[in-house]
């Protein structure tokens, strides 16, 4: 026999002894992993109950123990309609009030389209309401903000811009509270 052949017959012979033993330890941890695995899909989704021994003491059952079994249980008397919410009773509190109308526009050098140079037209305005207290006096202010658009852009181009004018953000938005109202002076 060839020398050369007996020692690659070795060293395969010895890497397939390391190889088998290593494939013995892995398989001993992969089941290890499955069963930790397994033990933590049971703690997490397995059934689990609080049983008691009928030794035990019943420590919070003492109404249930004295209750007379001949009571009858109260019947529950179901709803059959709905309460409508009361709507816009904010214009009816503000109906008696003086108001006071604050108009923001854009001034005419700005009322110019940024895409093609035409000027702007009014499109619309957004109104905000809120109440302005002067010791012993309260009235309504009502802002409003004016909206343009470019009618040259609407007819001739894919895209309309629209500019509004600047307004002081409220104090609380949605509400009627006005810095006034929220701090008074007195």
């Amino acid at each position: 026999m060839n020398p050369t052949k007996s020692t690659t017959v070795e060293q395969l012979q010895e890497e397939n002894s390391l190889l088998k033993q290593q494939v013995a330890e892995l398989s001993t941890k992969v089941k290890w992993f499955e069963e930790q695995f397994r033990l933590k899909q049971h703690k997490l989704f397995g059934r689990s109950s609080e049983q008691t021994s009928p030794e035990q003491v019943n420590l919070f059952n003492e109404a249930e123990v004295e209750a007379k079994p001949e009571a009858p249980e109260p019947d529950i008397e179901e709803i059959t309609y709905k309460r409508r919410k009361t709507k816009g009773q904010r214009e009816e509190m503000l109906k008696d009030l003086p108001v006071e109308t604050i108009e923001y526009r854009l001034p005419e050098s700005e009322q110019v389209c940024s895409c093609c140079g035409e000027p702007l037209h009014e499109m619309s305005a957004e109104t905000r309401q809120e109440l302005k207290i002067i010791p012993a006096q309260v009235s309504v202010v009502k802002h409003v903000k004016y909206v343009y658009s470019c009618r040259h852009c609407e007819k001739n181009e894919i895209a309309t811009p629209i500019q509004t004018a600047p307004m002081p953000n409220p104090v609380l938005p949605g509400s009627l509270a006005s810095p006034s109202a929220m701090w008074p002076t007195s």
